[in-house]
């Protein structure tokens, strides 16, 4: 590709399929496996779910292990060797562009789900959001089926 940086590559991950390409594109724009950075947000539940009584809710350390544990079946399955996992708790935007930051991030590799209409109003961009807060530039993946 010729736009290999020695800065970290970041790389949000839903473990979708879209999100092995992410994976793919992130190590050929790092200069090595190691400045790749994938990062999967958790969202904090109490503010997904408020006002909900009688549900019984995992902790937020028991859903971080479980992510941490679906993550490595993620990366042995797809082969990925080398790369930084990192798990975040938070709004998925804003927590990748603050990790971006924080770690001076060269750009960011993310995948794009496609939604448009009333699908992309109700469950919102992600993707968008990083847009509008990095402070390095970002690479969008479009979905193949995409419109």
């Amino acid at each position: 590709m010729g736009w290999e940086t020695s800065k970290p590559v970041i790389v949000p991950v839903d473990f979708s399929g879209m999100s092995v390409q992410a994976v793919r594109t992130g190590l050929q724009l790092a200069a090595a496996p190691s400045q790749v950075h994938v990062v999967h947000v958790v969202p904090v539940l109490d503010q997904i779910v408020s006002d909900v009584e009688n549900w019984s809710i995992p902790s937020d350390e028991d859903r971080r292990e479980a992510v941490r544990r679906h993550f490595r079946e993620f990366l042995n399955k797809n082969q990925f060797q080398h790369l930084k996992e990192v798990v975040l708790d938070g709004q998925p935007g804003p927590k990748i562009a603050e990790y971006a930051a924080a770690n001076g991030a060269g750009v960011i590799v993310i995948p794009s789900h496609g939604y448009h209409g009333l699908k992309r109003i109700l469950l919102g961009s992600v993707a968008e959001k990083v847009i509008r807060l990095a402070n390095c530039p970002v690479f969008i993946l479009r979905r193949e089926d995409a419109e």
